[in-house]
């Protein structure tokens, strides 16, 4: 199966995605900027505030989904020996960073008109800037390593402790009285949420998630680059 994550054969399909993802992500940004800041209604208590959503909701979602997936593949790749899969969490998670920063400064830009204050201990804010600390260890471990090895090792004990805590954002609004609201979206039930405020939401997201693919993509490529000057004929 190694003969599939050969450098030259894996950056031969990689090289050229970074443009088409690219024209996809400005075409569905367009779309969702429009629906999002024109089309959808204002809400009826947080008025236009209530756009910013558009940007909160969606960077958290990403940011959370790319936790869990660098937590999946670093665990896999420890498990089985799987090198590339460490190199694809090490590629991804510099976007979900990007996004957690993202969804924590909109959130607090939001919550100083609908909550009277910029910042609040508030049991998902607080969990949410947890996450933000974990994705900066896991990114730290990479640099202070000497040696794959030991990055592969400590990186997965790093992501193992810090998809504990997703579980606890997801939930938090439930298990304790937090400033945030119930969640209004629901995959296994009905949302409370109207469509003409869900469908922007939607777009948004796969948007922002066409832009970690990007980022991703970068960095992924940089990383075979590096390793083909190395003078390697395999992951």
């Amino acid at each position: 199966m190694f003969k599939y994550f050969e450098p030259n054969k894996i950056f031969s399909i990689t090289s050229k995605a970074p443009k088409y993802v690219l024209l996809l992500f400005i075409i569905i940004l367009s779309i969702g900027l429009t629906e999002a800041l024109v089309l959808s209604p204002e809400d009826y208590k947080q008025s236009h505030s209530v756009r910013i959503m558009y940007v909160h909701v969606p960077a958290a979602w990403i940011c959370l989904g790319i936790f869990s997936v660098v937590t999946f593949l670093s665990l896999i790749g420890y498990v089985f020996k799987i090198r590339n899969f460490f190199l694809i969490s090490k590629s991804l998670a510099p976007s979900g960073l990007v996004f957690n920063i993202i969804a924590l400064v909109t959130g607090s830009i939001w919550g100083k008109p609908t909550w009277g204050t910029w910042w609040a201990w508030d049991a998902r804010i607080t969990s949410m800037l947890l996450l933000a600390l974990f994705y900066i260890l896991y990114l730290i471990a990479w640099r202070i390593c000497n040696n794959d090895e030991k990055a592969f090792k400590l990186t997965t004990i790093i992501t193992i402790l810090g998809i504990i805590n997703v579980p606890i954002i997801k939930y938090s609004v439930d298990w304790w009285n937090t400033l945030h609201q119930p969640a209004s979206i629901n995959i296994l039930s009905k949302s409370s949420i109207h469509t003409s405020m869900l469908y922007p939401l939607l777009i948004m997201t796969a948007a922002f998630a066409l832009f970690s693919l990007l980022i991703f993509l970068m960095k992924y490529n940089t990383e075979l680059i590096k390793i083909k000057n190395k003078g390697l004929d395999r992951l």
